[in-house]
């Protein structure tokens, strides 16, 4: 397959549908092993049931939400490295 036969699969809605449900049976999955291994925490937190989860999907939005406010503050304008016009 070609990158245009992928890109094409990859946003038809059906597959987006299917890859959710296949995520979400992932993590469903991987939150139900706590309940049969067990997990010993450093701390009272660590040991609650799901807290890994918990902890990554937080953390993976705190890294999105800092990355957002970091490209506003470093964004340049658009003719940032235009060369300049020796007529001015």
């Amino acid at each position: 397959m070609n990158d245009d036969q992928t890109q094409q699969f990859l946003s038809r809605p059906r597959v987006i549908r299917r890859l959710w449900w296949v995520f979400s049976l992932v993590l469903a999955l991987t939150v139900m092993a706590q309940g049969v291994f067990y997990v010993k925490g450093y701390f009272t937190v660590d040991s609650w049931f799901g807290f890994g989860a918990l902890y990554g999907f937080l953390c993976c939005l705190l890294m999105v939400l800092f990355a957002r406010v970091l490209g506003r503050l470093l964004k340049r304008p658009r003719d940032y490295y235009r060369e300049p016009d020796d007529n001015a």
